[in-house]
């Protein structure tokens, strides 16, 4: 079972892009606080946030991606597996 994820066992889950906006989200918030913070310990948390924040964009894009092939090849989800194992 997932903890975020839609599935037949968690309906009122989340989409894959959805969960991953709100980490994108929660990173921008933490780098906010120290982007002034000239130390170079916080200097390099900044640049490996803000190569993680390029990547979460990436995938955030691809979960779109498949979420749009699904819609298209089997309608809005409605609860039950449009792919895979039943």
């Amino acid at each position: 079972m997932t903890h975020f994820l839609v599935t037949e066992e968690n309906p009122n889950g989340s989409k894959l892009e959805d969960v991953l906006k709100m980490v994108r989200s929660d990173i921008v918030r933490r780098q906010v606080k120290i982007i002034d913070d000239e130390s170079l310990v916080a200097q390099k948390v900044i640049k490996n946030n803000m190569h993680i924040l390029n990547m979460l964009t990436d995938c955030i894009a691809l979960a779109e991606e498949s979420t749009k092939i699904l819609d298209q090849a089997y309608g809005k989800s409605g609860g039950s597996p449009r792919i895979g194992t039943k």
